[in-house]
């Protein structure tokens, strides 16, 4: 090999040592192994504790200072994709100021526990509320997202009473990572798709001790909770979605042609269009990651920059909030660290290529309730529509997506990622959702 290649060489092998070590540091204990032994039982559920080693963390400022820039985009909005002087502003604040620390410090402040389910290690948090007769919820997060974004959650629907709440309205709360995604194990096979994740979660609710709870979703949560009803998991008594699949069959192939159905109201042609809109410009990210997730991985597995341009390009809600935040603004429950702790979760972990491969695996659409057999779950159902969705549900799809709907509401403020938005809305929408399952 040429000499003038060796630096990088050893730069690539120090980042790789130091990658080894954190997943080997980020597993339990020597007391309780990342792989239980014969004598403790494939359905161990062993303590969990997240210890990211500091050369990972240089390494990952070595590489933000060394960012190497593309051109400026050529137009005043964001049609080209995240602009430069946001991306640049993030960067600079993850070089200089984030503290990973923190956020790792705030993660293992709660119980945290592996176990492993189906051939993986499934890492999940399990909050129990000081309040006896609490419900227990598991609640699945979705991409670019982690059980970071619940994390403002988890107080209000454990501990109520100190939130404007009553003591009949907790919850036991059950956070698992996703397969491939944060410190769960990355699949090493095809076929954890949605109705796999649903399985597994079941067998994680069971090993716990759950025969009665719920379950909640958005995101990719949306169709892992949805799939749980359908299979009728074992102790489940109803979801709450807030990505519901709604689309009826018609509106679906209409989307295709881009000619609006007759017949539909005011409320479902601002639908129609909002979720056109979405599709023509603003799922690329999905379409790339559903035909070539491993291709996308190299990128973002090299650059944090590059990962953090692709995270936050979810949609142009979304964006907007974030180029907002770090051009020095507030919005709702979103911060420059909150941002930043996301991001880092998925660099750290080195989960850009395994979380892509749920697109991958993913053979229908989100939003169609044909797609995703909404018209099997016979479980009650409760929605809540945020206004800053990807689309505005309407309560007409909603009830013909969805038989035993016993909740819908439409709220005034939140987006897609509604629970790390606005986490006091989102945990009192989940109290009022659930009430009559209690």
């Amino acid at each position: 090999m040429s000499k003038m290649f060796e630096p990088s060489r050893r730069a690539v092998l120090a980042a790789s040592a130091a990658f080894a070590v954190f997943r080997l540091a980020a597993v339990p204990s020597a007391a309780a192994p990342a792989r239980p032994d014969a004598a403790e039982g494939d359905d161990a559920i062993r303590p969990f504790r997240i210890e990211v080693p500091e050369a990972a963390l240089v390494d990952l400022r070595r590489r933000l200072a060394a960012t190497r820039w593309p051109d400026r985009e050529i137009v005043a909005d964001q049609s080209q994709g995240v602009q430069l002087e946001t991306l640049q502003a993030l960067v600079h604040y993850w070089e200089t100021q984030h503290d990973w620390r923190r956020v790792e410090a705030r993660l293992n402040g709660l119980p945290q526990f592996v176990t492993r389910i189906d051939g993986l290690d499934i890492q999940f948090a399990h909050i129990r509320s000081r309040h006896a007769d609490a419900l227990p919820l598991i609640m699945t997060h979705g991409w670019p997202g982690s059980v970071i974004e619940l994390l403002g959650a988890v107080d209000p629907l454990t501990d109520p009473t100190a939130h404007g709440g009553r003591a009949e309205d907790a919850f036991h709360l059950v956070l698992p990572s996703m397969p491939g995604y944060g410190f769960s194990d990355k699949p090493r096979e095809p076929g954890w798709n949605p109705d796999r994740i649903a399985r597994a979660w079941a067998e994680l609710m069971q090993r716990l001790g759950y025969t009665r709870y719920v379950a909640q979703g958005g995101d990719w949560g949306s169709p892992v909770s949805a799939a749980m009803a359908r299979q009728k998991a074992a102790g489940l008594v109803g979801i709450h979605i807030n990505l519901p699949a709604t689309l009826p069959p018609d509106v679906a192939k209409a989307l295709a042609s881009g000619d609006m159905p007759a017949g539909l109201s005011a409320e479902e042609k601002a639908a129609f269009d909002q979720v056109s809109a979405f599709f023509a410009k603003g799922s690329g990210y999905a379409a790339i990651m559903r035909t070539r997730p491993q291709t996308v991985g190299y990128g973002l597995t090299d650059s944090p920059a590059g990962l953090a341009g692709w995270m936050i390009d979810h949609d142009a809600r979304s964006f907007g909030q974030i180029a907002r935040v770090f051009a020095g603004g507030s919005e709702g429950g979103l911060t420059r660290d909150s941002i930043l702790d996301n991001i880092s979760l998925y660099w750290l972990t080195n989960s850009a290529a395994s979380s892509a491969r749920l697109y991958w695996e993913n053979t229908t659409s989100v939003l169609n309730a044909a797609a995703q057999k909404t018209a099997d779950i016979s479980l009650p159902v409760a929605v809540t529509v945020f206004p800053g969705e990807v689309y505005r549900a309407p309560r007409s799809w909603t009830q013909r997506a969805y038989r035993n709907l016993i909740y819908f509401n439409e709220v005034d403020r939140g987006g897609h990622f509604a629970a790390w938005e606005q986490p006091a809305l989102f945990s009192a929408e989940l109290r009022a959702a659930f009430q009559t399952l209690r």
